[in-house]
C-alpha cells in the first residue's frame, strides 16, 4: 500500500468510527449538526475541493461535483447520517479502485523490471560498472550468471543457459554460445560470457519494449471512447433531471419541498457514473499487462479491442508459419555438374543475406573468389543477376527465367527452387527446403476454435511448394507466387470483401512485410524478439516464433472484451432500475449507495479479471 492509501485508509476507519459515534449520541438540532459535521470534514474534504476548484476551471459535472451536491443537499434536509455515509462509501470505493489500479500497474511494472541497471565494460582489460546508457556499440562487455543482459550484444567468448522469460513469456532456458545473439533484458543464468555491443541502449530491444508499453495506455480503444463521451453528456442531463424531479412534481403536485429534494438527492448519488469510468480502462490495461506477461506486447488499447473482432487472419508463409531454416534438399543440374551449379549459385548469392541464399552459400563450405563478380543486382521477388567473369548470371524464380528468355526445368519436389542461368543456357535448379514449425498445425486449428472465419497464406513459393504447405496446415486459402506488391493487392481485396465490424490481421516476420503489416487493420510481428523492425512496424508484438502465440492473444482480447462488455451492461442496468426506483420514491439513499459504489466494486472486481487472463 503507498503512503496516500494508508492515509485514505485512516480516514475512512476515523470517520466510520466517528459515524458510530454521533448516530449514537441523543443529540438535536444545531448540536447533532455540528457533530455530523466532524466526520463529514474528515472524509469529504477533497471531494468538496476538487468539485470548487473543478468548476472554476470549467469542469463543472463530474463525479465530485455529483457527490458534493447530493451530501452537502443531504445535510440541507437534515439527513446527516445519510450524507456521512454516502461519502464514507464513495471515499471506500475510490480507496478500492486506487489499489486495484496499483495492482494494474504492477502487473505492468513487472515487465518494467526487464531494464537493466548497469553494464560491466572492459576497458583496458578491466571490467569497468557503467550505466547501460554509457556503453558504445563495438564495445566488449561482461556478464555474469544472474545479471540481466544489459544491451543486445553477440557472444564472443563463454557459452551459458539465457532465460527470456520476460520478454516470451517462455519458462524454458536458451542455451547460448559464441556467435549466438543476447537480447537486453534477458538474464544470464549459469556461464561467465563476453558479448560485443551491437546497438546503443535506446535503440536496444529492452529499450523500445519499455517505450511500447508505457505508451499504450495513450490508445484509447471505442469502447474507452464511448464511455467518456458517454459521461460528457450523460452527467449534465441528469443533474438537470435531478433539479427538475426537486422542483416540479411539487409545484404541479402541491407535495413537500423536501420529499421530492430528497428523492432528487437520491438521483444525484446513483447517477455517478464511477463503475464505468473506473472499470472499463481497468480492463483493458489489465488485458494489455497479462498479455506483456505472456510475451505479447500490445500497443494500445484500440488494438486490443480490434484483435477481439478478428475475421480474417492472413499469413506470411517464411519464418511466420515455417522455421525460416532453410537447407538445400537437392541440386538438378542442366549443363554442368553439381558441383559447378552449387558453387555458381553460391558465389552469385554470396552478398545476399535472404536465408535462401545463406543456405546455398552454407551448402557449398568452400572457398570462393568473389573478385569475379564484377556486377551484382537484387531483383526484387525473383532473384538475382550478376556478372562473373563475364557471363550474366541469373539466379531466382521461374519469374526471372521468363524475363531473360530462358527455358527452364519444373521441379517435383517439395520446397523453393532456385533456377540458375548463364547469359542464354539454362544451368539447372537448386531446391531448398523450410521445415513447417510444430506448432503451426495446431495454432490454425485453435484459430478457427475460437471464431476466425477464414486463414489466409500468403507466399512468393512455386504452386506446388505453396499449396504443399498451405494443405498440411489446414490453411483455406493459399496465394503463391507473389511479389511484396502482390501480397498488398492481395490484403486489399480481402478487405473489401470482409464485414465491416470485424477485422483483418496480417502475420508477418515484421521486417520485410511492413508494406503489408501496416495496410492491414491489425498488423502483427512474430518471432520479433531482437527485431527493431518488427517492434517498429507493427501494432501487435508477439516476441517468440510460435504461431500458437497468435491464438493466446485473440483469447486474451476477447476475454477482456467480454469484461469490459459485463461492466458496461451490469452498471448500466442496475443505474438505470434505481434512478427509477429512486425518483418515485421506492428507492432510498442507502440503495443509492449500493447502485455507485457498490456497483463500481463490483465493476472493478469484474475488471481485475483481466489481470488473470493470460495464466
Amino acid at each position: 500500500m503507498s503512503k496516500k492509501q494508508k492515509k485514505n485508509l485512516t480516514r475512512v476507519i476515523c470517520t466510520a468510527v466517528l459515524l458510530a459515534v454521533a448516530w449514537s449520541l441523543p443529540l438535536e438540532g444545531v448540536w447533532r449538526l455540528l457533530v455530523f459535521l466532524v466526520p463529514y470534514a474528515v472524509i469529504g474534504y477533497d471531494v468538496l475541493f476538487s468539485a470548487v476548484r473543478n468548476i472554476f476551471h470549467g469542469q463543472i459535472f463530474d463525479e465530485n461535483f455529483l457527490m458534493a451536491l447530493a451530501t452537502v443537499g443531504a445535510f440541507f434536509v437534515a439527513d446527516y447520517p445519510e450524507a456521512v455515509a454516502v461519502m464514507l462509501f464513495y471515499q471506500i470505493g475510490e480507496l478500492f479502485q486506487s489499489i486495484a489500479v496499483g495492482k494494474s500497474r504492477k502487473s505492468i511494472a513487472a515487465l518494467m523490471d526487464i531494464r537493466p541497471d548497469y553494464a560491466n565494460v572492459l576497458r583496458n582489460g578491466t571490467a569497468v560498472t557503467v550505466a547501460p546508457e554509457e556503453v558504445e556499440t563495438g564495445e566488449i562487455i561482461l556478464i555474469k550468471p544472474g545479471e540481466k543482459v544489459p544491451l543486445d550484444s553477440v557472444i564472443t567468448s563463454g557459452e551459458t543457459a539465457v532465460n527470456n522469460a520476460a520478454l516470451t513469456g517462455e519458462s524454458l532456458p536458451a542455451e547460448c554460445r559464441v556467435g549466438d545473439m543476447l537480447i537486453s533484458g534477458s538474464v544470464n543464468l549459469s556461464g561467465v560470457v563476453e558479448a560485443e555491443v551491437k546497438s546503443v541502449f535506446t535503440e536496444s530491444t529492452v529499450s523500445k519494449i519499455l517505450n511500447l508499453v508505457e505508451n499504450s495506455a495513450s490508445k484509447k480503444a471505442r469502447s474507452e471512447n464511448f464511455i467518456t463521451r458517454f459521461a460528457k453528456y450523460y452527467t449534465p442531463c441528469v443533474v438537470i433531471a435531478a433539479v427538475l424531479l426537486a422542483i416540479l412534481p411539487p409545484i404541479f403536485l402541491k407535495q413537500s419541498f423536501s420529499v421530492w429534494i430528497e428523492r432528487a438527492l437520491t438521483f444525484l448519488v446513483v447517477s455517478c457514473p464511477c463503475a464505468l469510468v473506473i472499470s472499463v480502462p481497468l480492463s483493458f490495461f489489465g488485458g494489455i499487462g497479462g498479455a506483456s506477461r505472456a510475451g505479447i506486447l500490445i500497443k494500445g488499447a484500440n488494438y486490443l479491442e480490434a484483435l477481439s473482432a478478428v475475421e480474417t487472419v492472413v499469413f506470411d508463409k517464411t519464418g511466420t508459419l515455417t522455421q525460416g531454416a532453410f537447407s538445400v534438399s537437392a541440386l538438378h543440374p542442366q549443363n554442368c555438374s553439381e558441383a559447378e551449379l552449387l558453387k555458381l549459385a553460391a558465389l552469385a548469392e554470396s552478398y545476399s543475406g535472404h536465408p535462401i541464399a545463406v543456405s546455398i552459400v552454407k551448402a557449398y563450405n568452400g572457398s570462393m573468389d568473389k573478385t569475379k563478380i564484377t556486377k551484382l543486382q537484387e531483383l526484387p521477388g525473383r532473384g538475382i543477376q550478376a556478372t562473373i567473369e563475364g557471363k550474366n548470371i541469373f539466379i531466382g524464380n521461374a519469374k526471372l527465367m521468363d524475363s531473360v528468355g530462358v527455358q527452364w526445368q519444373p521441379a517435383h519436389e517439395i520446397g523453393s527452387v532456385v533456377h540458375v542461368a548463364a547469359d542464354d543456357l539454362y544451368m539447372g535448379y537448386i531446391v531448398v527446403s523450410d521445415e513447417i514449425k510444430t506448432d503451426a498445425k495446431s495454432a490454425i486449428a485453435q484459430l478457427k476454435s475460437i471464431g476466425v472465419h477464414k486463414t489466409v497464406m500468403l507466399t512468393g513459393d512455386a504452386e506446388p511448394t505453396g499449396r504443399a504447405v498451405g494443405e498440411s496446415l489446414g490453411i483455406d486459402e493459399i496465394h503463391t507466387q507473389m511479389m511484396p506488391d502482390d501480397k498488398v493487392a492481395a490484403v486489399e481485396r480481402l478487405l473489401q470483401k470482409k464485414d465491416a465490424k470485424r477485422t483483418l490481421a496480417f502475420v508477418g516476420d515484421g521486417i520485410n512485410d511492413a508494406p503489408v503489416l501496416a495496410r492491414a487493420d491489425i498488423g502483427i510481428a512474430m518471432g520479433a524478439l531482437g527485431s527493431d523492425a518488427a517492434i517498429e512496424a507493427a501494432d501487435i508484438v508477439l516476441m517468440d516464433d510460435k504461431p500458437s502465440k497468435l491464438a493466446k492473444a485473440i483469447g486474451i482480447s476477447k476475454k477482456t472484451m467480454c469484461i469490459v462488455r459485463q461492466n458496461i451492461v451490469f452498471a448500466l442496468l442496475v443505474k438505470a432500475v434505481v434512478l427509477v426506483l429512486g425518483a418515485v420514491g421506492i428507492a432510498g439513499m442507502w440503495l443509492a449507495v449500493f447502485a455507485d459504489v457498490g456497483v463500481m466494486v463490483i465493476a472493478v472486481l469484474n475488471a481485475m479479471r483481466a489481470l488473470k487472463i493470460s495464466m
